[in-house]
């Protein structure tokens, strides 16, 4: 381990939090920019606001959250940004006073939700109040006929709006994009979470026993973000043994015996609400791995690192899939989903094809630019071998390639 996890582990030993070195300032700046960016993409885009349901994205925007899982599936938040206007956020109930201080906020008004759960069999009258206020709205600071770009909402919401003379349209690709490019106010709260992620992976690495569970290896990564201020994670990909292929079995109660793989992908939304997106592979026990064990990992961590050396600025996505590192074809059933994807508040735009079939079914082109943060991905496990490697490393591009922004260390010694 290097001197940094060290310190790490002997914290999380010593049941120790730790101490956050971002000041109000840097939270106060890359709060600002976030939401310049997003009026910067809607006057680009022709459109006199957006409505936000997402609440990853009313995050960004607003820097306001409020039971984030729960709202993800229950429609009882949205907030309104124009690009020359106010910034309304509609809060769940009696909870304007969670935003008190926020200064992007030009005003709170009560949620009226309009879902089944919330109005039952009064949904459609109150979905007409609701079309009736934003309507109201858009036409007060756009005119008649202003775009509304809308992020996801239910279809009759929808209908009600256009039928109101609101031109809606498509919202999401609007904020993917401005989440795209980081600010350095941004990255340094981004660097805070990865911190409390390796101190969550460094917990389970000192924790990690024969004779425990999945799940209690897992819950490690929980507490430790948690007690940092983080927030929740997004999957609870750790598996085991044979559950290690294929990939994506979450975790569960089977039992860890001595000597088996243990892989894990953190998809931890941590302090501030950023994604530290990283993956590690172990033996249980810490015992030194089989000879197969060393190829499945020096294949997985050789295909990484490969693709680090060749993401820069000014890269197309096109070219980059297309000199990224061959899959040997016993492991090409079972690759990853793809080679990269973006990340921010949590998996974003872009995610790079592999190339061949996947890259002409569903590939698209871009460009890398600087400073953004993207998550180099790796699965070496052949279709009905016992075990599989997972490997991940979220890097930030720069102009002369990447910059790993997480130093967990690999397993060096088991590299052939």
């Amino acid at each position: 381990m290097s001197e940094e996890t060290s310190c790490h582990t002997e914290s999380a030993r010593a049941g120790n939090g730790l101490r956050n070195p971002v000041t109000p300032e840097v939270h106060s700046a890359a709060r600002r920019y976030r939401l310049q960016r997003v009026r910067q993409q809607l006057q680009r885009n022709g459109c006199v606001a957006t409505l936000l349901y997402d609440p990853v994205n009313i995050r960004y925007a607003t820097d306001s959250s409020n039971m984030q899982v729960w709202t993800l599936h229950n429609y009882a938040r949205y907030a309104l940004v124009f690009a020359q206007g106010p910034v309304i956020l509609w809060e769940f109930h009696n909870c304007e006073h969670l935003q008190d201080g926020n200064e992007l906020i030009d005003e709170i008004r009560p949620a009226l939700n309009w879902s089944y759960f919330g109005a039952g069999s009064r949904m459609s009258e109150k979905a007409a109040l609701w079309a009736d206020e934003i309507a109201d709205l858009v036409r007060h600071h756009g005119g008649k006929g202003a775009r509304l770009a809308v992020d996801k909402a239910d279809l009759e919401g929808l209908e009600l709006l256009q039928r109101l003379g609101v031109q809606v349209v498509e919202g999401h690709s609007l904020m993917e994009e401005a989440r795209r490019i980081k600010s350095p106010d941004e990255l340094a709260l981004m660097r805070w979470t990865i911190n409390v992620c390796e101190q969550g992976i460094a917990r389970m690495h000192d924790e990690l026993r024969p004779g425990m569970t999945e799940n209690e290896l897992w819950a490690w990564l929980h507490f430790e973000n948690i007690r940092n201020g983080g927030e929740w994670i997004e999957t609870r990909l750790l598996a085991s043994g044979p559950r290690t292929n294929p990939w994506m079995q979450e975790s569960s109660d089977r039992v860890m015996q001595v000597g088996e793989i243990v892989s894990f992908d953190t998809d931890l939304i941590g302090p501030y609400g950023y994604c530290a997106d990283i993956s590690r592979a172990w033996t249980v026990g810490h015992v030194a791995p089989s000879d197969e064990q060393r190829r499945l990992y020096s294949l997985a961590h050789e295909q990484i690192h490969t693709n680090m050396a060749l993401l820069k600025a000014g890269l197309s996505y096109r070219d980059f899939t297309h000199q990224a590192w061959p899959i040997p074809p016993a492991f090409h059933h079972n690759r990853y989903c793809c080679l990269v994807h973006g990340v921010g508040l949590a998996d974003e735009f872009p995610a790079v094809a592999h190339a061949g079939s996947d890259w002409d079914s569903g590939g698209y082109d871009g460009v890398f630019e600087e400073n953004m943060v993207v998550c180099v991905e790796s699965y070496i496990g052949e279709q009905g071998g016992y075990e599989g490697i997972k490997l991940e490393q979220q890097v930030l591009i720069t102009a002369e390639g990447c910059e790993p922004l997480s130093r967990y260390p690999w397993q060096d010694d088991w590299l052939i």
